[in-house]
């Protein structure tokens, strides 16, 4: 018992001298008396925590609100279209719809600039989007505007939202390149807050076009970004669309075609026909050589896999730098080629 004594005293005293250094040591990181893991001031009081709930609670509102008066603007504008065409009996029912809508876009926007208010925010934008606008977050709300059970919102960084990489769950943005098919040099970025690419492909090809001041004689693109709109939003560019419209098995080569092309083919089967024969195959396998590599390349042997910025317009910037100093490198190696 004495030799077991002595050995548990030794044993404390060192686990106390351990233990004045680590104090000491987080005294001087995070000062006198706090840890690491101590709630920050604003959080520090009950108090405190239940108005940043409140008031996270209240942005969620407004911004379910301004999702809301958006799409009833949007519903509006098209009544207002189908009033105008058509039979004058049929314009005429639909004139007395168009109206009931309108009076609810209304209704819609005005509880979107006093939710704003209420949150202490600045005006909504509820002006549609341009060409080139990344998509707006589509939070789930109610018609009338109010988020539902499921509608989310983080605490550090609210414009960020919930996606799935990979199998897996994150806290995160989408980002977007557009690149050119010769030199994996990127031609245009973006960056949102909505997780489904669809929404994304027209804005990034009018980038694209602005940025390069030409239209891509071809556009190929993953199933993610496929919708017939998309695919009808290419055509009337004069740019050549290859979307994917379903994922394939890995290292299985689709069914070849042959015959001639059936004339009830929807969009979809049309487009799917168009990268089964040998000349779509050849064209949409080049995406292996253009896009995969980029994003493999910033991923894996540059290291990005999370920004260090919070904040879509921080996240924006970010992107641009990571993207802007790729192009660089490409220069670079471009010029060293030539030169050897």
């Amino acid at each position: 018992m004495l030799k077991s004594e002595e050995q548990l005293e030794q044993e404390i005293r060192e686990l106390l001298r351990k233990a004045e250094i680590l104090d000491a040591q987080e005294d001087g990181r995070y000062g006198k008396g706090k840890r690491g893991s101590d709630l920050p001031e604003a959080l520090s009081r009950r108090e405190d925590r239940l108005e940043r709930i409140r008031q996270a609670r209240r942005e969620l509102e407004a911004e379910t609100a301004a999702a809301a008066a958006r799409e009833r603007q949007e519903q509006a504008a098209a009544a207002a279209k189908a009033a105008e065409e058509g039979p004058e009996q049929q314009r005429q029912e639909c004139s007395k719809t168009a109206d009931r809508v309108v009076e609810k876009a209304a209704a819609a926007k005005d509880l979107a600039i006093a939710k704003a208010n209420e949150a202490g925010l600045g005006p909504p934008d509820l002006e549609p989007l341009a060409a080139d606008q990344m998509p707006h977050r589509g939070l789930a709300h109610k018609a009338c505007g109010t988020p539902t059970k499921g509608s989310q919102r983080n605490f550090t960084d609210p414009a960020s939202h919930i996606m799935k990489s990979d199998g897996n769950w994150i806290q995160g943005y989408n980002c977007q390149a557009a690149v050119d098919g010769d030199y994996q040099v990127i031609v245009a970025i973006g960056v949102s807050n909505q997780p489904p690419d669809v929404e994304h492909l027209e804005p990034m090809l009018e980038r694209t076009i602005a940025n390069t001041a030409q239209l891509p004689k071809t556009l190929i693109a993953d199933a993610g970004y496929w919708s017939e709109a998309n695919a009808e939003a290419c055509t009337a560019r004069g740019v050549d669309p290859h979307i994917a419209t379903g994922r394939e098995k890995h290292g299985q080569p689709p069914a070849p075609t042959r015959g001639p092309i059936p004339k009830n083919l929807d969009a979809k089967g049309r487009m799917n026909r168009k990268l089964r024969c040998k000349k779509g195959r050849e064209i949409y396998a080049r995406r292996k050589t253009i896009v995969e590599p980029v994003f493999g390349q910033t991923k894996e042997c540059r290291g990005l896999r999370r920004f260090l910025l919070r904040g879509l317009d921080n996240v924006n910037g970010e992107w641009a730098l990571w993207c802007l100093t790729h192009n660089i490198n490409k220069l670079f190696r471009f010029k060293a080629a030539l030169a050897a």
